[in-house]
């Protein structure tokens, strides 16, 4: 099999030749291994690749920043500034309508030689209230047929470049409860859903429509699955009743659009989440990543495999944060090989780590981790 047919075949449901081996790749691993600012997830991944053969999913941004962030519309000014502060990244956003004007602050480390991929800390959310939503959502401007457009070419574009060395699955405009803890503090949020429930629901319904109206145009491209941000929501903040009540129906019909087109989806956790096993198959996800261990999360993997059985493909588990890149090659080739051999157990497995490969990760470890796994990996 080739990758591409190999990892099509997991998600299918099916059992392939052999499990694939698909490390997760994006800006920061990508930058640091090729010494360069501005890396692609989907080029520089394919490149990557061709060098180290592995099954790749690539994971790249079709909209890093939404379409209503991109550009002014009519009653809705957009400014973005992007300044160094005091050896910090400062990101200001501020979007004047005829009623107010909101503004969003984030920040980050600066690194001289990386500048997509880094991850923003919010200090100040676009929306502080009810008030604040109010208005937000009356001058809320309409998605544009150039902005269906480019994630219809996008696709187009992923699927000739990665041929068959894998496939596409970039995100979307995000997991509901992601992309809502983006423009309100997520705390806020938590207590919104208990102390004012009409206000909560008007928020997560507004961002639920917007995601389904994202993925109604994902399941027309040509892209292979989709990505969905789930990491929000996890097991540290919040139980699964919790969940269940004020996440799973928001999230649910979202991911319903792509089920009904039989689009598949990857769901996206890498920290806690054992208290949740309750209601992840009920989202009606596909492949559920990345099984975190600590010190990212409280999943193992042989516990998830013989929770979840036939009812998750499940996607991750290898230490990266500190085994990746601290132990030797040889134990590393092992422990690769043995975690293998345990998700390879009735197939709905993809070999991968508990989250991104990080900046600092020796090469030859990487190779030793690709050839632990691709030892034990066949059926």
């Amino acid at each position: 099999m080739t990758s591409r047919e190999r990892l099509l075949c997991v998600l299918n449901g099916g059992i392939p030749d052999q499990v694939p081996v698909s490390p997760f790749i994006q800006e920061e691993y990508l930058s640091y291994y090729y010494d360069k600012k501005n890396t692609s997830r989907l080029y520089d991944a394919v490149a990557l690749r061709r060098e180290l053969d592995f099954d790749l999913v690539t994971r790249q941004y079709v909209n890093e920043i939404p379409y209503f962030l991109q550009r002014s519309f009519p009653n809705w000014e957009v400014e973005r500034k992007l300044e160094v502060v005091n050896g910090n990244y400062i990101r200001t956003l501020t979007v004047t309508t005829p009623e107010k004007t909101f503004r969003q602050v984030e920040g980050a480390p600066y690194n001289p030689k990386m500048l997509n991929g880094i991850h923003f800390s919010t200090m100040e959310y676009l929306i502080k209230g009810p008030d604040d939503f109010e208005v937000f959502r009356k001058y809320f401007p309409g998605r544009q047929k150039q902005d269906a457009d480019h994630i219809l070419e996008s696709g187009k574009e992923a699927r000739k470049v990665i041929g068959d060395l894998g496939i596409s699955c970039p995100w979307a405009m995000g997991g509901v409860y992601n992309l809502a803890s983006t423009y309100m503090d997520v705390q806020e949020m938590m207590v919104e859903a208990i102390t004012d429930e009409d206000y909560y629901d008007d928020y997560m319904s507004f961002f639920t429509d917007l995601v389904v109206s994202d993925h109604e145009i994902f399941v027309e491209s040509e892209f292979d699955c989709v990505g969905i941000q789930g990491n929000i929501a996890n097991g540290g903040m919040m139980g699964a009743d919790y969940f269940e009540t004020h996440v799973l129906p928001y999230e649910k019909k979202a991911i319903d659009v792509l089920n009904a087109a039989g689009k598949p989806s990857i769901y996206h956790n890498c920290g806690k989440a054992r208290s949740l096993y309750p209601v992840y198959p009920k989202l009606g996800i596909t492949v559920w990543e990345t099984i975190s261990e600590a010190p990212q999360g409280d999943s193992n993997l042989k516990e998830a495999k013989e929770y979840f059985k036939d009812r998750l493909i499940l996607f991750g588990n290898f230490d990266q944060v500190h085994f990746l890149k601290e132990a030797t090659p040889e134990q590393i080739e092992q422990k690769a090989y043995d975690l293998m051999m345990t998700g390879k157990q009735g197939g709905h497995y993809i070999f991968a780590c508990s989250d991104y490969l990080e900046i600092g990760t020796p090469l030859e470890n990487v190779k030793a981790l690709l050839r632990g796994a691709r030892a034990a990996s066949r059926y």
